[in-house]
């Protein structure tokens, strides 16, 4: 289909070992088909360099693609627009801690979501139940944190954005660079990729009922949780795990045992560059 278009290609499976020396070989676009796994894979290693990525969404929650708004489109129409598509600068996070330093693009988090993911990783639920069929492994996912949410408890975490404390008992934190996270989870709906900020949601014990909604199909069209704009996020907290985009850690550890960790986050200004398609303007009606 790349050829068809015209494109002289050169392919790679990220599977294979020689996957990351391709992207060291000069080309006009980085071509991702897969999911948020995949573009998360190649976007960390394509910061900081000039050459567009272009998304092809195939994967079950394509949080980066919708956040581009090229998620549900037809692939041949995608290729199609990039002879016309605009380059968008996104940030990236950079997250240090016992892991060492990791980047992510969709987001850093603790407390309920992340531990949740972290078992229904470790564990054979959303092959079961879900299968490859993505709409019912999303659903499946919302299910499963709305049954969490009624009994997860709230961690004590001492948390300084921009040298200002807001240190609480947090059920949910989530540092997120871009508008979607995990099964299309939209806990800020203004989260801008460029603009050189992180956009921390916290939820403290006292608003669990406030999470109900995002975990269905009615998000509230109004914002109602707690929603903090930063530049470098520290956290001190015991915890038994983490995720950075999806990546859990500790690795593989369903029943971690909870521990004093210190973790120092900040936002990486245009790191990345994607293809987008042109923003439709609205035409302002006469009369």
């Amino acid at each position: 289909m790349l050829r068809a278009e015209g494109h002289k290609v050169v392919y790679q499976s990220i599977k294979e070992k020689k996957w990351k020396k391709a992207l060291k070989k000069p080309g006009d676009i980085v071509v991702v088909a897969g999911g948020d796994g995949t573009v998360g894979k190649v976007g960390r290693r394509m910061i900081g360099r000039p050459t567009p990525i272009a998304i092809l969404p195939l994967g079950t929650a394509n949080n980066v693609a919708r956040t581009l708004g090229v998620a549900g489109k037809p692939l041949r129409d995608l290729v199609r627009s990039w002879k016309d598509a605009r380059c968008v600068n996104c940030d990236a996070g950079v997250a240090k801690g016992p892991w060492g330093t990791q980047n992510f693009i969709e987001g850093f988090g603790l407390g309920l979501f992340a531990e949740t993911m972290v078992r229904l990783e470790t564990s054979n639920v959303i092959e079961l139940v879900g299968g490859s069929d993505p709409p019912t492994v999303l659903r499946t996912v919302l299910k499963i944190l709305r049954t969490q949410l009624e009994k997860h408890p709230p961690a004590k975490v001492k948390l300084r954005l921009d040298g200002k404390e807001i240190s609480g008992n947090y059920l949910l934190l989530e540092v997120q660079n871009i508008r979607y996270i995990g099964p299309n989870l939209q806990f800020h709906r203004e989260a801008d990729i460029n603009d050189g900020f992180l956009d921390v949601v916290l939820v403290r014990s006292k608003d669990r009922n406030k999470l109900k909604p995002y975990f269905t199909k009615s998000i509230p069209k109004r914002a109602t949780l707690t929603v903090r704009r930063a530049r470098r996020v520290e956290i001190e907290c015991e915890c038994s795990t983490v995720h950075i985009d999806d990546q859990p850690w500790p690795e593989k550890k369903k029943d971690a045992k909870p521990q004093a960790i210190e973790i120092d986050i900040k936002v990486h200004p245009g790191a990345l560059v994607f293809l987008a398609p042109h923003e439709k303007r609205r035409q302002r009606r006469r009369g």
